[in-house]
């Protein structure tokens, strides 16, 4: 099942999203449901909250990135097969330079700015099967998983960027919540008026 992805405005893209439990409902369903939407939407990355659900889950799949021909054929390698389940998460230690990479959103279409963020990350979380790993990533694999991370903490790319950068954008990100664009997959608006 496809979900509409929420857009920015929405309150629940700003919240902390909470811990769950390997009882919670439908999880496998939830989380096959979330890949389906992810790639509908030819997306790299989605979080339970780009659903409406406050949990702390996300999903990633880089493999779209291994064809980027700008990378180093090691990069490449590193994000072919690159699918992940992430549950309860917690980013431990952020080492590295910070980098500068173009960053977008399936919640804030149309919209990409450059993002820093730290080089290497190392992340203890839970797998689909509530298997548990503690990981380091680094390079495209670790910004993947710090943008959605952010997500569950109530934190979107834009506000990462400079006041003057905000100020820019304002009015386009006015338009993505009042519904006025036109992505091609299914979003629901915050302030979208409803037609009777």
């Amino acid at each position: 099942m496809i979900f509409p992805i929420v857009a920015y405005g929405d309150p629940v893209l700003k919240k902390k999203a909470k811990n769950i439990d390997k009882e919670y409902k439908n999880l496998s369903e939830l989380i096959e449901n979330m890949f389906e939407t992810m790639y509908n939407a030819h997306g790299v990355g989605l979080a339970a909250p780009q659903i409406g659900l406050p949990i702390r889950l996300f999903i990633v799949d880089a493999e779209p990135f291994s064809e980027d021909e700008e990378l180093s054929e090691e990069e490449q390698q590193k994000l072919k097969g690159f699918k992940k389940v992430f549950i309860n998460p917690t980013i431990v230690e952020e080492t590295g330079e910070e980098w500068a990479f173009t960053e977008g959103c399936l919640s804030i279409p149309d919209i990409r700015e450059d993002v820093f963020r730290n080089e290497t990350i190392k992340i203890h979380y839970f797998d689909e099967n509530f298997e548990e790993y503690t990981e380091v990533y680094d390079g495209l694999s670790a910004r993947v998983i710090q943008h959605e991370y952010d997500h569950i903490e109530g934190i979107l790319f834009t506000d990462k960027l400079s006041s003057l950068k905000k100020r820019l954008i304002k009015g386009k990100l006015a338009n993505i919540s009042k519904g006025k664009i036109n992505p091609d997959y299914r979003m629901r608006f915050p302030l979208q008026k409803k037609t009777r």
